[in-house]
This record gives structure tokens, sequence and C-alpha cells, in this order.
């Protein structure tokens, strides 16, 4: 690398050289990359990206607005590591390049950014406070501003992404869980539980289903008073600092348990826990305490697998398909474990999904941050889905959740959405309303 790299990368999360010489340029990410079929640019694919990464790192290019829309256009679902022969992480590539866009000030939506990132996310209180908001919007005024016509007022942008707000729920997931629940019987496991942002404020029924699957498999389960966010949605945007500030809260909070896993419902913020030795490998102070906490952390699916959970012995009669989340799939390689959960259920009619693994166009906040790339995605998705007449499609991720629903709706679908793990729930309790 050449000498006056600094004048091009910051010495703050610069991008791994040995990463980007590794890939070997064969194409094998270009089929399954959804930016570049959107677009057919080079540019636009894994092996593109990369390119342009190495010549910003070698002083061949500066951080250009084209470098930084290219990073900015990147989905980071990491279906390219996939399928990539070389072993390339691109994710790793693509966070740090946003990382240098950031420092460079060239960033896209700098300042909401950094309202969310830094002081509405890492805050449980605000961002309750915020949730209470919406919740009162959505209730009260949502269909004022339509019956009076006042909503055709807002922005175009406005406009489009509004209805992509999760509905808050009622109570959220800190108000009707306890610190400490217990099963009836013995406790074979003590885990950890990561409420989340998102998954506590309007996703509590998913949260609650999580809680009553462990404690029916013997599970005690904590959710510590001091957790906060993961810090994924800051990483993948590039700011890292407030990503490393919240790791070290919560490695603090969850180590002083002693649990014997940290169990996670959310698909992305999983993986991100599970990285968060790569993410404070260079801090002597926690670098071995995020080992332990990154080994430690779990998907649901995979350590009740892991357990040999409890196979439920009521049946729900439905037909179902099933969406992998990116985070989940390609992160985490997490794909059978899913499966096996769903189709152990009795009365359930499972159906391969055509591209399940391909991104729903969620990713975070792309679909709001780039609304229109976003649907184009999603419409390829929400086209597979229908075509399987399932009743019901599962996606483990609240993002992904979110962002099919509106899918479907839009196409004049019934099929519901719903986390898997619900539907497991459902099976323990012998309901079929699906109701949370």
């Amino acid at each position: 690398m050449k000498q006056d790299t600094q004048n091009y990368f910051q010495p703050i999360e610069i991008p791994n050289e040995e990463i980007f010489t590794r890939c070997i340029h064969c194409g094998m990410c270009l089929a399954v990359c959804p930016t570049y079929d959107l677009t057919g640019l080079e540019r636009s694919s894994p092996r593109g990206r990369i390119r342009l990464i190495k010549n910003v790192a070698e002083g061949e290019l500066p951080i250009t607005e084209l470098f930084a829309e290219e990073m900015d256009f990147c989905l980071d679902c990491q279906a390219c590591q996939t399928v990539c022969p070389a072993g390339v992480q691109f994710g790793q590539l693509v966070e740090a390049s946003r990382a240098q866009i950031s420092s460079a000030g060239k960033d896209r939506g700098r300042f909401a950014k950094r309202l969310f990132f830094r002081h509405i996310f890492p805050s449980h209180r605000r961002l309750k406070l915020l949730a209470r908001l919406l919740r009162i919007y959505q209730k009260y005024f949502r269909a004022i501003l339509h019956k009076t016509g006042l909503f055709r007022l807002l922005p175009q942008s406005l406009r489009k992404i509004e209805p992509l707000a999760p509905a808050v729920s009622r109570k959220f997931s800190d108000q009707i869980l306890s610190k400490i629940m217990r099963p009836d019987g013995d406790v074979k496991y003590t885990v950890g539980f990561l409420k989340g942002c998102l998954m506590n404020t309007m996703f509590a029924g998913i949260n609650q289903d999580t809680v009553d699957v462990l404690l029916a498999n013997h599970c005690e389960v904590l959710m510590p008073k001091g957790q906060v966010c993961c810090g994924s949605l800051a990483a993948h945007n590039g700011d890292f600092e407030i990503a490393k500030k919240l790791a070290r809260k919560n490695i603090d909070v969850f180590l002083a348990h002693k649990p014997d896993a940290v169990v996670i419902n959310s698909a992305g913020c999983s993986a991100f826990m599970k990285e968060y030795d790569q993410l404070l490998k260079d801090d002597e102070q926690y670098c071995e305490r995020a080992k332990i906490l990154a080994g430690m952390t779990k998907d649901i699916h995979r350590f009740l697998i892991e357990i040999d959970y409890k196979k439920p012995d009521h049946a729900v009669i439905k037909k179902v398909t099933y969406h992998d989340a990116c985070h989940l799939a390609h992160t985490q390689n997490i794909l059978a474990e899913p499966r096996q959960i769903i189709q152990s259920i009795p009365g359930i009619e499972f159906v391969e999904l055509n591209e399940s693994t391909r991104c729903c166009g969620s990713a975070g906040i792309y679909n709001i941050v780039r609304y229109d790339d976003s649907m184009k995605i999603l419409e390829r998705k929400v086209n597979n889905i229908v075509q399987t007449d399932a009743e019901i499609v599962l996606a483990a991720n609240p993002g992904c959740a979110v962002q099919i629903e509106y899918g479907l709706e839009h196409k004049g679908s019934k099929i519901k959405v719903m986390n898997p793990i619900t539907l497991l729930n459902m099976a323990y309790q012998n309901s079929s309303d699906g109701e949370e």
C-alpha cells in the first residue's frame, strides 16, 4: 500500500488490505448481488466496489461522491460472502469504508444518522419516548390526516416512507417482562435475553413469545437492567465510535450475570454481537471480554436446536413459507435450524420459497434512505412469496418483517407475516389464531 494512504483513509477502522487483495475477481458474486442486478454496472457489484475501495486505499482515487454513492447503494446483505470462493469478508470492507466516508463528511443523511444513532437508539428512555409519540400519531392522527387530505401536503419522500413505520406495541417488553423469569420445574440453562430497541418497543409480542418458548424449555431468562442497543445500525452505517461504546456497556451488563448464553431473536442483533470481538480487537481492556460475550451469543433458532428443544404436540394447520434474513443466512450461516423448528410443528405444510436467501430490500435503514431502490428489490421478493400460495410467510428479523408486510399489502395479498418463534409458541399454547 502506498505511503500516502492516510491522506485518503483516516486512521479509524481502516479497511483491511488483506481482505480486498484476497478477491480474485471471479464474478461469482455478480449473480447474487441485488444492486448489480438493478444496474448491470460493474461498480455496483461486490468486486467492483472492492476495486474502488482498493483504489482509494492506495491513493489512486480520493473519496469522491461516486465512491460514497456506491458504498451507500450497497445493501450490505453479504450474499456475496456466502458464494465467494476466496472467503472475502465484504461486509467488513464496506462498513469500514462507510466510516471513512463519514469521517470525510460525505455520507448521505449525516444529521439524521447522527441524531438517531448517537442520541436516540443508545438511550432506551429517549427511544421509548419517541415510540410513544409515534403510537399517539398512529392511533389518533394518521386517520385524520388521510381523511382530511392533509397527508397529501406532506413532502413526497415522507409520504412514501410513513407506512414503513411498524405499529408500536401497546406495552413495551420491559413493561411486561421481568428482569428474572424462571420456568416451572427444573432450571437447565440460564440465559441472558437482549430486549433490543425496535423489538422492545414495536415487537414486544415476539419478545414475549421468545421468553415463553425459553421458559417452556427449562431456561431461566435474565433481562438485565442496563443493557443497551447492540450497536449494529450505527456500525453498518459507519459510526463505529458509538457502536463500540454500546458494545462495552452490553459486555459489562451481560457478563456480570454469568449466563450460559445470551439468546437473541433479531438476526441483525445476534449477527453483530457475535462480532464484538472483531469490533473491539484493539481495545486492551475489552478485547478478551468481547470474545467471551461473542462466543456465548446465540440466535434463538440455533440455541433451541443445540439444547434439543421440546417438540410441540399440538397442531397448527397452516401453509407456510420462510424468508431467510440476510444476517441470519449469510452472516451467521443459519439456514437449516429455522426450517427444522418450523417443520417440527404438527399440521404445518411447509413450502420452500424461491430465492429465499435473497435480500428483501429492508437492510437496516436502506428502505428509508433509498426507498425507490429498496422497493425494486422488494418487488422480486414479494412475487416469489405470492407464488407459494402460503397463508403465512415467516421472517426472523424485524426489518424484514416490516418490509415484506408492506410489500404484500401493496400487492393486495392476504398472506400474513410472522416470526418463526411466534409460530412455535402458538403450537406450545395450542392456539391457532396467531394474534400477539
